[in-house]
């Protein structure tokens, strides 16, 4: 846990990248096991993560980023996209990935589908892509967290235009909704924000204990 907290003490959001520096294979591939294990409602996970490397898409999602360097810097361009809707097909593939994963009968697991069909029935359709949209968020605190470990940066942007990227990576014809960007290499040795201390409420401050 110590060492928990000194990657926690470690990271800020970085505002300029090297863009010399790429993460190797093997790294990127960790960080991906790291989003892919996280937790999410259900254990949906009712998203896609887009990884962008190609620098001519880049260029064009930088003005749908408020034109900030790190979008074409960074090593690499992570886009979390939720679902607009989660269908009863939907569910019934990961219904189908829980039996194939776990060895059962798909009988077996059709009663937690049909409890989560019938959640999500009364869910209303507008608040549904609200609702996969915080559980983007959840998989970024896990890249947050695998990337520290690998003393790799990681800047998490809402300072985006979601229509456009929607329109630049062709979400929109996929039912999905870019919710959540994060740029992620190394930090460039001429960004002073690394050397500022993390500003952070005290426990007094954040903490209620009833």
């Amino acid at each position: 846990m110590s060492t928990f907290l000194e990657n926690q003490n470690w990271r800020y959001a970085t505002k300029k990248f090297d863009s010399s520096k790429k993460i190797s294979p093997e790294d990127l591939n960790t960080l991906k096991e790291a989003i892919r294990l996280s937790s999410s409602s259900f254990g949906l996970q009712p998203y896609q993560v887009i990884i962008v490397e190609n620098p001519e898409l880049r260029a064009q999602l930088k003005p749908a980023s408020w034109g900030q360097s790190q979008i074409i810097d960074a090593s690499h361009l992570i886009v979390f996209a939720c679902k607009t809707d989660v269908s009863n097909d939907y569910i019934d593939g990961y219904l189908q990935n829980i039996a194939d994963t776990r060895g059962l009968a798909l009988e077996n697991v059709t009663p937690y589908g049909d409890y989560i069909k019938g959640f999500l029935a009364n869910v209303p359709a507008e608040v549904i892509p609200v609702w996969t949209a915080k559980q983007t968020y959840l998989a970024l605190a896990n890249l947050l967290n695998a990337a520290a470990e690998l003393k790799i940066d990681v800047t998490p942007m809402e300072g985006f235009v979601p229509e456009q990227y929607n329109e630049i990576l062709g979400l929109t014809q996929l039912g999905l909704n870019a919710s959540l960007v994060a740029t992620i290499g190394y930090r460039s040795e001429e960004d002073a924000t690394q050397h500022l201390k993390k500003v952070r409420k005290s426990n007094d401050e954040l903490f209620i204990t009833l």
